[in-house]
């Protein structure tokens, strides 16, 4: 058998300790049972058990004072008769209870088990609240405020193991208020699933009932009100006053003045208040008592206007026909009324009786105004008016907290998830619901979802994320602090059911009390009562939001219940989608940081800085990258990569490999660029969602350093030129050719060559430094000129701080890559030149003159290397290149030979043959030196070799 929520029932015997028994017998023995026991009635045990209620129990609290004429009675009594009919013959024990739990009637499907039943189970006003009686269908319809279903042993109590029940709250439809609980109690072996069917068909005819219990004036007002969903004027009297003053009013002025007449009508006092219009026009409405024929009391608000100088015909409603058309069923008649305008007498209109002058602004409108108004003819100008809507206080209430229930909904779908960021949202939850809903709110989420991920157990690993309210409250935990939320707690009770939980007196929740009584106790000098929401989205538990009231002595009702529920399922899917984006963010930033460099390597040539700044929106494919290259030269790059994601992230890091690539293989810059432009076309090409058109680009900038000779070669393809900071502290742009950017084709690259002088700082960024769509580009480059100015003996470190300090975007859309190189110059004293023609006979003076200017900079240990290494590179120019020939000796960080000719023939390294006479120079250039090379030049070619300095 299964219940109607798709749940198994288990029918075992109880007494053969299987099913609801076992699991009984276990809670009560101590041991867990999470895994057995449908949540809402464990939640019931335990609260039971914390309330030290014990399970033998066999008397409950008899009220003689229970009002069995109480108007709950009055609409269940034919529904109940009803029931007994269909159920005659069997053993249904049909009951209703009021709001507290005591029983006010019974019925019975066989009559004779009135008799045969015990007192408790068959006499009104016993009371069967779960604080008294423990776990059963009415106590536990009240507690969880829903239909409930009750099997055997799933009682808390011995007495009621033998049979089972169903409960289902009957509530005021106009209030929402629960007035009571209607009950089915039959054996277990009696159990049908259709019952739910039943039980809740009968709850509704008693709710019907109730409302055919009210005037026939608040069911039309009820039904006036409900259309302001639409911006349509409102109102027993629809569009009269308003329309009929010819006002031409927008919906929204219309929708302002309903609004301002309903909030009067609630306030049930004589009022004139000043209404101000978007359009800066003056209405005053005017409220004041009146009574009906029948005498139903309520408040009529009038619309005033100022007087005009134009005599504009107004006419004053004779007849105002009331909405008809009610539900047949609710068996309401409206009766005839009458009007009190003079000389109009209709029956089924409404009868008011009206002072014959209303204060309003110092003037007032007597009969005879209005008479000479209807005919026309006004001999001094009056104010307009006219009716524009008529109610009872307690609807007005009722319908004015249901607007602001709607405008608080409405609010929350602009101010909730404005941001990808998960706190945020959370906080935003919790500012939108304050103070219109609660005092104080607190949200409680894991770590886990901070971080983007899903939590392996949300119940036990909460951190408080938000704690906001209408005034810093101390007496909550802070933000930061791990909470462990005990197993009677609402907020655990609503994680583990997903349902939110209401606590409308803490005092008397017991859970609640049970949880670190000292900080409870405190809490309750601030706060009464309590609502406690999961938030849950696409099936993801992401943690727990706790509306708290304070100053408002009214307790949460179920309405509150059901507007918190929904701003928490609102608010749970922002911060699911803040908190899957938070995931993929730290993906991509991840990756594209594994794809930049951890450590740049420390160069004679330059002393460099670095950033990167990440959008907030995603992850671009901006880099940066410091090349070691021969001769004591620095490469520099800087790019950027069109787009954002992973995609972008991924092509950044192809194109960095690709460009360190080229850059060590000694290519000047242009060249460089020319290769990552076929890279990028090739990429283009090999992807198949390009369709044949390029979706892939980036820009670039390649500069190499020399400081042997200062000057600096720079090519960029379509990105921003870089800063220049002179050593004197004036800063310049140097106008370098622009070049395409990456994946274009065809076109060519531009070098261009700028002396640095020692001590120079150069610039290199990316166009998510300058670009800005709040921004001026000329503005921001005055702002990074103003940065960098007259500041030369700054550090690249400061320099690249100062630049995010004062340049960069608050809040960037765009990902920022920053790369700031002071120069350095190699000092003349470490440089040694020989210039010789290409004759043998001169390698034994070469090598005699490069082993004394080893000796005197004190490179002995490296002399012979070095030695070695010159003579054969010397040997191999005059035998295989063509003059002039210069050897050059580097001194720096390590010990750099360089023989330079005027041939292009790339030097070929091979394993000589044990017969070859010769061919092992090379190889022995190799093993000597840590690295060795060709780099190509305007005039020829140059072949370097390069030693430590720690012995060879």
């Amino acid at each position: 058998m299964v219940r109607s929520g798709g749940e198994p029932i288990p029918t075992g015997r109880e007494t053969e300790g299987t099913g609801p028994a076992r699991f009984r017998e276990r809670f009560m023995q101590g041991e867990p049972v999470d895994a057995g026991v449908r949540t809402s009635i464990l939640n019931s045990w335990q609260r039971c058990r914390s309330m030290g209620l014990s399970p033998d129990q066999s008397d409950l609290p008899f009220r003689e004072d229970f009002d069995p004429d109480a108007r709950l009675v009055h609409a269940a009594v034919p529904v109940l008769e009803r029931l007994q009919l269909r159920f005659a013959g069997s053993a249904m024990n049909i009951s209703v209870a009021d709001a507290s739990g005591t029983v006010l009637l019974r019925r019975f499907g066989e009559t004779s088990l009135a008799r045969s039943l015990p007192a408790i189970q068959s006499v009104p006003g016993f009371v069967f609240a779960e604080q008294v009686a423990g776990t059963n269908g009415i106590g536990l319809a009240l507690a969880e405020r829903q239909l409930i279903r009750v099997y055997g042993a799933e009682h808390f109590a011995e007495r009621s193991q033998g049979s089972a029940c169903r409960a289902l709250p009957v509530r005021d439809p106009l209030s929402g208020r629960i007035e009571g609980v209607l009950c089915f109690g039959y054996p277990r072996s009696a159990e049908d699933p259709e019952l739910d069917i039943v039980i809740r068909r009968a709850a509704e005819a008693i709710e019907r009932r109730l409302l055919g219990q009210s005037s026939a004036r608040e069911h039309a007002l009820l039904r006036a009100y409900q259309d302001t969903a639409a911006e349509a004027a409102v109102g027993l009297y629809r569009r009269i006053g308003v329309d009929e003053l010819a006002l031409e009013l927008h919906p929204r002025d219309r929708a302002i003045i309903m609004e301002q007449a309903a909030e009067l009508i609630s306030r049930a006092q004589r009022a004139a208040v000043e209404v101000s219009l978007p359009d800066g026009r003056q209405v005053t409405l005017v409220s004041r008592p009146m009574t009906s024929a029948s005498g139903v009391e309520g408040i009529a608000i009038e619309a005033v206007l100022p007087a005009s100088s134009q005599r504009a015909p107004f006419t004053v409603p004779d007849r105002v026909d009331v909405p008809l058309g009610l539900p047949a069923e609710l068996g309401v008649a409206l009766a005839p009324l009458t009007s009190t305008v003079p000389g109009v007498a209709a029956p089924g209109h409404l009868s008011v009786t009206v002072p014959g002058q209303v204060a309003a602004g110092g003037e007032g409108v007597t009969t005879a105004d209005v008479d000479g108004a209807r005919d026309g003819h006004l001999d001094s100008p009056l104010p307009a008016r006219g009716l524009v809507m008529v109610g009872e206080p307690h609807v007005g209430m009722y319908a004015l907290a249901a607007r602001r229930r709607l405008e608080l909904l409405s609010e929350a779908s602009t101010r909730i998830g404005t941001t990808l960021d998960v706190r945020r949202t959370a906080e935003e939850l919790a500012e939108t619901a304050v103070p219109r809903l609660a005092d104080f709110v607190t949200i409680d989420l894991p770590e886990p979802v901070l971080r983007g991920e899903e939590s392996a157990d949300p119940r036990s690993d909460l951190r408080r994320t938000v704690v906001h309210g209408i005034r810093d409250e101390r007496s909550f935990h802070p933000v930061g602090k791990q909470i462990d939320y005990g197993p009677t707690t609402p907020q655990l009770r609503c994680l583990t059911s997903g349902e939110a939980v209401l606590e409308p007196d803490l005092r008397a929740a017991a859970g609640w009390l049970a949880q670190a009584p000292e900080h409870t106790e405190q809490l309750l000098s601030h706060v009464h009562s309590l609502i406690a929401v999961p938030l849950v989205a696409r099936g993801v538990v992401l943690g727990v939001a706790a509306f708290y009231r304070s100053q408002d002595p009214a307790p949460f009702g179920d309405d509150d219940r059901s507007l918190a529920q929904e701003l928490a399922t609102r608010a749970a899917l922002s911060i699911d989608n803040a908190r899957r984006y938070t995931r993929e963010r730290t993906m991509v930033l991840a990756l594209q940081r594994s794809l930049l460099p951890h450590g740049l390597p420390d160069e004679d040539a330059v002393e460099v800085a670095h950033r990167y700044l990440p959008a907030e929106s995603d992850v671009g494919g901006d880099w940066y990258d410091v090349i070691p290259l021969s001769g004591t030269r620095v490469g520099l790059f800087v790019g950027d990569v069109v787009g954002h994601g992973m995609l972008s992230a991924a092509t950044m890091g192809q194109l960095r490999t690709a460009a360190r690539s080229f850059a060590e293989l000694d290519f000047p810059p242009d060249e460089v660029l020319t290769h990552l432009d076929n890279l990028v076309g090739r990429l283009d090409r090999e992807d198949p969602a390009s369709d044949g058109v390029g979706t892939i680009g980036a820009t670039c900038l390649y500069a190499i350093y020399d400081p042997t000779s200062q000057q600096c070669t720079m090519a960029r393809a379509g990105h921003p030129p870089p800063a220049l900071v002179h050593p004197d502290g004036n800063v310049s742009f140097p106008d370098l050719p622009a070049g395409p950017p990456l994946g274009l084709g065809g076109l060519p690259f531009e070098t261009a060559e700028i002396h640095l002088p020692e001590d120079s700082q150069l610039v290199l960024y990316t166009d998510g430094l300058i670009e800005d769509r709040h921004r001026d580009v000329d503005v921001v480059l005055d702002q990074l000129r103003g940065a960098l100015a007259h500041h030369p003996e700054r550090s690249p470190e400061d320099t690249c701080q100062a630049i995010l300090d004062i340049v960069a975007p608050a809040h960037p859309y765009d990902d920022v890559a920053l790369l700031v190189a002071r120069t350095h110059a190699l000092d003349p004293d470490r440089i040694a030149t020989w210039d010789l023609s290409a004759d043998p006979a001169l390698v034994s003076e070469v090598r005699a003159s490069a082993t004394r200017q080893m000796a005197h900079w004190g490179l002995d240990e490296a002399a012979f290397a070095g030695e070695l290494m010159l003579s054969e590179l010397v040997t191999n120019a005059i035998r295989h290149g063509a003059g002039p020939i210069r050897v050059r000796l580097l001194h720096g960080r390590t010990l750099i030979c360089e023989v330079s000719d005027s041939s292009n023939t790339a030097p070929h390294l091979r394993r000589a043959a044990t017969t070859d006479e010769g061919g092992r120079g090379l190889f022995l250039v190799a093993q000597l030196s840590q690295s060795w090379g060709t780099r190509y030049t305007p005039e020829g070619k140059v072949i370097w070799a390069e030693c430590g300095l720690d012995g060879a």
